[in-house]
């Protein structure tokens, strides 16, 4: 259960570590970061000229910082705060070394270029604690009132390997997993985009349920429903059935749901480091240059308005009335903003864009928090020798409960419950308190001999990211039938396609990414988005680093027809 990788893949030191660039874009970002030559360069009469950068989430941040350093002036504008949905949050009167991750809390590390900020910012990562992975002292699996305890999968009853095992002759059989994990761990691009053409053409319109139950492996409706509660990696899987397996695939291939990892003392010092970082490297601004000190410490506010003006300019209106016209704009939030929040002009995007924007498909997702005294599930019980508390997967109300500790001794966290789309909604009119209340009643039937509540030391965190304002839901997650609506929005960045009155505005995000709710997709979308600003404004990449837009007709994703 810590990997859903098929035990016929054999992985070996001489082979390069695998990169979350999906099969969709096979472009090597982190080469692309790491090169010596730098990712382009634009023309020196361009230089000091503004580019908004609407959102400071990382995908915003990410491209006001690599902005900056090509020598244009990013205006970053943000509703909220820095980090969008890297937003850690501490408890009020506890330490404040004590926080919780409201939203991304734990990386792959086939995250190669949100690696390559982490590093730059000095940030440290630690193992997560996932069920059944080596960093988490043990997992309880509680499904229909029954308990397990384990520290590895051999721990629990025999139909739970059979349930990993049918897992992974499904991927096998109906996915060429073998051959795509091949591909991709060589960087393999006509090999990759061979088996993916495919792929994409045979599954565009099949949920990930419906390919579960295709799959002889997979015959059994009990595999199926622990499967569902249970599943690999992460936790269940049930509340992404409905989606697109296509989906589904991009996660398992590129190894995302795989050997995570959290940042030390929370993933929000990413972006807010990055905005205070001075680079020593950078054109036409002097040294000591930061995204904070071009906004005299502050972003500029909510965007309410953008239209389309004279000179195919974008301009953009904030909350405070003030009016800014720009040559090009960077748009990082999620895409349902600009069909509520944000008043928009239809000649902004191309109709067809507008309708992928619609059509897009939003996971829910809630959690909450609460910090205590200790790491008391550490202390053993007496009669069974085993931890008092384990981090448990079940069927119940919470289904996922992680506890996260930095040593014995000190204050701690519980992650009383993290939960997706309809299992989110259940908690939705709920208040915090009300939440907390539920869930204590919940884990008190699967331990009831351990008095969680002693322990609690503050007022529980909670989020729903569904009812937050400027994100209303957590991420996207395609439905069958979505692959052409995201292929739209993925390749906005190349606007050589595009008239010219449609061009200059750019998206990204994670949810123009093809793999959604992925920190990593915030970055690539990002770096997408700067070469097209670039590109807009006349410079170019060198000839040893090409960059994303220079090798898109050679790996642009497959192109499923129209009619």
């Amino acid at each position: 259960m810590t990997s859903t990788v098929p035990n016929a893949v054999q992985h070996t030191d001489a082979q390069p570590p695998i990169t979350m660039f999906g099969p969709d874009f096979p472009y090597a970002y982190d080469d692309f970061l790491a090169h010596p030559a730098g990712i382009g360069q634009i023309p020196a009469t361009e230089h000091g000229a503004e580019v908004a950068v609407i959102g400071g989430g990382l995908s915003g941040i990410v491209a006001a910082y690599e902005l900056m350093k090509m020598g244009l002036r990013p205006v970053v504008y943000e509703a909220d705060r820095i980090g969008g949905r890297l937003r850690t949050v501490g408890f009020e009167g506890c330490d404040p070394a004590l926080t919780a991750e409201m939203g991304a809390m734990r990386f792959p590390p086939s995250s190669t270029a949100l690696q390559h900020y982490i590093d730059l910012v000095g940030l440290e990562t630690k193992p997560f604690p996932n069920p059944l992975s080596p960093a988490t002292p043990s997992t309880v699996v509680d499904l229909k009132g029954e308990s397990h305890y384990a520290r590895t999968i051999d721990d629990l009853p025999p139909v739970y390997r059979e349930v990993m095992d049918a897992w992974n002759s499904c991927l096998e059989e109906g996915a060429d997993f073998s051959e795509m994990n091949r591909a991709m761990r060589e960087r393999d691009v006509p090999r990759i985009r061979e088996i993916w053409a495919k792929l994409v053409e045979k599954l565009d319109d099949q949920t990930f349920y419906g390919f579960l139950c295709a799959s002889d492996s997979f015959s059994s409706f009990r595999h199926r429903e622990i499967f569902g509660q249970v599943g690999f990696g992460t936790g269940g899987w049930d509340t992404d059935f409905p989606n697109s397996i296509l989906e589904i695939l991009r996660v398992v291939y590129t190894e995302a749901d795989d050997h995570h990892r959290g940042i030390v003392g929370g993933s929000q010092q990413l972006p807010l480091r990055l905005w205070e970082r001075e680079p020593q490297k950078l054109v036409h601004w002097p040294l000591g240059t930061s995204l904070s000190s071009l906004h005299d410490g502050q972003p500029r506010g909510a965007v309410t308005r953008l239209d389309r003006t004279a000179g195919n300019r974008v301009t953009v209106t904030d909350a405070t009335g003030d009016i800014r016209t720009y040559r090009a704009a960077v748009f990082t939030g999620q895409s349902w903003l600009l069909l509520s929040k944000i008043a928009c002009d239809d000649a902004l995007f191309p109709i067809d864009h507008w309708t992928a924007m619609e059509r897009t498909h939003y996971m829910e997702s809630s959690k909450l928090f609460v910090p205590v005294d200790r790491p008391f599930w550490l202390d053993k019980d007496a009669t069974t020798g085993r931890d008092t508390m384990s981090m448990t997967l079940t069927d119940r109300m919470t289904r996922g409960t992680y506890l996260l500790d930095d040593g014995p001794g000190k204050p701690a966290v519980i992650c009383l419950s993290y939960t997706w789309c309809d299992d989110s909604l259940k908690w939705l009119p709920l208040s915090p308190k009300e939440r907390m209340d539920v869930m204590l009643k919940s884990l008190g039937e699967i331990y009831p001999g351990v008095d969680i509540r002693k322990h609690v030391i503050g007022n529980p965190v909670t989020v729903s990211w569904e009812n937050e304002p400027y994100f209303m839901g957590a991420f996207k997650a395609n439905l069958p039938g979505h692959y052409r609506y995201q292929r739209r929005l993925f390749t906005h960045f190349m606007q050589d396609r595009l008239p010219a009155d449609k061009r200059g505005l750019f998206l990204a995000g994670d949810d123009i990414s093809w793999t959604a709710g992925w920190a990593e997709g915030a970055v690539q979308t990002a770096l997408n988005a700067v070469w097209g600003v670039m590109a807009q404004f006349g410079g170019a990449t060198d000839p040893t680093n090409p960059g994303p837009g220079d090798v898109f007709d050679d790996i642009a994703p497959v192109e499923l027809p129209e009619g």
